[in-house]
């Protein structure tokens, strides 16, 4: 079976919040979007097609998503298959030339969808779309400074906001700042984050849910348990303080084993402790970033363990690896510092800190998916002898799954402390 991939990528402001998801895919060894109409354009748009009419509820529920549609795609009203206040129809030039594709584009307009248009330009060709455009996409490693400048002034003028594509470098970065882009999408703007959160940043509607948990009249080990795997900072200090020699002189390696060696008493007085010194402390945005990406590597990672061939580590292992991926951005020290002070599996730290051994490829193939890396996606799926067809049903899968947990997190009710004490 031919490979075929779904990607969501991030599209940020110049404060680095998220906007938005852009949609990125790959089919039948062809990018979407990046190649002039062809026969293989209808193999592309029937993959991405049949994916979507079986995956529409997992693919855009939790924000506004940009998704580029070929004039096939808008030809079978794939568009119609999502609310309008969650997409985002995105067009290239080959749409725009394309006068019953462009009379499909106006109709959306009017029914109330977003349209952004690749790499615009103020052409004759483009004057008939002018005033149905949201959103004008300029590329920013193709375009000259003067010339975006101009573009982003008129469209200001005209009330339509300008994204920076393929920001890949800082270099290609500090150009989108500096023309004035209001927001900007591009592998290097998916991994840059501004600051770091503080040294206990865990999420805090999570953490009340815990509360709440273990004050239970007969505590539930594995909804804790549970609770506990959706922060990587939870899950950190677990392990720190299952391991320090006042409870075991054994290694603790997973989140079972912690509760087990605390025993609920001590739950308790652990969870009473965070409580209080962190009682004035709110996560940033920033963390809360980092924390629902560890969330969604780790879930990743897990999944791909069921298909993946000859690792020399468990699932259990696995998501740890994901959920600690992002530990040095919410822990002010060195990652290697950190990883040193649990008793993780040694391949994990190896991949994590050097991208070494078949772990190193799972980490990689996690990594590579992010960024919309379709040479690397294939080649590290192979070596791990991952069936490529799988990734984007279990890629789709995890988003859904940590997207439902998620809401669920940052919606409880706040208990009161003291129930904690004794």
């Amino acid at each position: 079976m031919r490979e075929r991939y779904i990607v969501r990528q991030p599209v940020k402001n110049e404060k680095n919040q998220i906007i938005a998801y852009e949609i990125l895919y790959y089919g039948e060894n062809q990018a979407y979007g990046n190649s002039d109409e062809s026969s293989n354009e209808f193999a592309v748009a029937d993959t991405v097609y049949s994916f979507l009419m079986h995956n529409v509820e997992k693919s855009l529920t939790d924000a506004v998503h940009f998704m580029t549609f070929t004039t096939t795609l808008l030809m079978k009203k794939t568009p119609a298959l999502f609310p309008k206040e969650k997409l985002v129809i995105q067009i290239d030039d080959s749409v725009v030339i394309h006068p019953l594709a462009l009379r499909f584009v106006q109709q959306y307009a009017r029914d109330g969808y977003k349209i952004a248009v690749n790499e615009f330009q103020f052409a004759p060709r483009y004057l008939s779309l002018i005033d149905f455009i949201d959103y004008i996409k300029l590329n920013v490693k193709t375009i000259s400074g003067a010339s975006a400048e101009n573009i982003v002034n008129l469209a200001r003028s005209m009330n339509k906001k300008v994204i920076a594509t393929n920001v890949d470098n800082k270099e290609l970065y500090d150009t989108a700042l500096r023309m004035g882009m209001d927001a900007m999408e591009g592998s290097y703007v998916a991994k840059q984050m501004a600051t770091k959160a503080h040294s206990s940043g865990y999420l805090q509607s999570n953490f009340f849910r815990l509360m709440v948990a273990v004050v239970k009249e007969e505590p539930d080990m594995e909804e804790i348990e549970q609770i506990i795997s959706m922060d990587a900072t939870l899950t950190y200090g677990l392990l720190r303080v299952a391991n320090s020699a006042y409870f075991t002189t054994n290694k603790i390696t997973t989140i079972r084993q912690g509760l087990v060696t605390l025993g609920i008493s001590q739950l308790k007085q652990w969870i009473y402790l965070l409580s209080t010194t962190n009682a004035n402390d709110e996560i940033d945005e920033t963390a809360e970033e980092f924390l629902k990406l560890s969330f969604m590597r780790a879930s990743f990672c897990s999944e791909l363990m069921r298909y993946a061939k000859n690792m020399p580590i468990s699932r259990s292992d696995a998501y740890l690896m994901g959920m600690f991926s992002t530990l040095e951005h919410l822990i002010d020290a060195p990652m290697e510092e950190i990883l040193s002070t649990v008793p993780i599996a040694e391949e994990i730290k190896a991949a994590i800190l050097r991208h070494e051994g078949r772990c190193g490829q799972l980490y990689d193939l996690t990594l590579s998916y992010e960024e919309a890396d379709w040479e690397k996606i294939t080649k590290h799926a192979e070596e791990l002898g991952i069936p490529t067809h799988t990734l984007t049903t279990v890629y789709f899968n995890c988003t859904e799954s940590v997207n439902a947990t998620w809401k669920q997190m940052i919606s409880p009710q706040q208990p009161g402390t003291e129930e904690l004490e004794g």
